[in-house]
């Protein structure tokens, strides 16, 4: 039997804090979103200004970046390469760019999301909060 780690709520608090700097510190309004392993939403939070339709965006995001282990731009870049039947995957909803796994000892143990401003600077405040866990 294998022990699991576990995003607790003041993980969740530093992912989104950090995240929440990022995107303050370069002036992007953006909606961010924390989910679990099982891609199952902790955190949502929308900046001022951010569009309405960012905070359906992020959790999508984050939620194919949890099921698939790996960064959601994957899949994007599977698609634009031609790959078109990848749209049909169930449950592979926010296949964009700006969802990024947590991964830690080699297990995935949730993903945040962003969305708001262009993709890479999505991923970059990602990146940012994830990067307060010190992983």
């Amino acid at each position: 039997m294998q022990t699991k780690s576990m995003l607790e709520l003041a993980d969740i608090k530093r992912i989104a804090a950090a995240a929440e700097a990022h995107a303050i510190a370069n002036q992007w309004a953006v909606t961010i979103a924390i989910v679990d392993d099982g891609g199952h939403l902790l955190w949502l939070q929308r900046l001022d200004g951010a569009p309405a339709i960012s905070a359906h965006i992020a959790p999508a995001k984050a939620h194919t970046a949890a099921l698939g282990r790996r960064e959601s731009k994957i899949y994007e870049d599977i698609i634009n390469g031609g790959r078109y039947a990848f749209l049909t995957v169930p449950d592979a909803q926010g296949m964009l760019e700006g969802g990024v796994a947590i991964l830690h000892n080699g297990h995935c143990i949730g993903a945040v999301g962003v969305s708001g401003v262009k993709s890479s600077e999505d991923v970059q405040i990602a990146k940012a909060g994830i990067a307060a866990l010190g992983l």
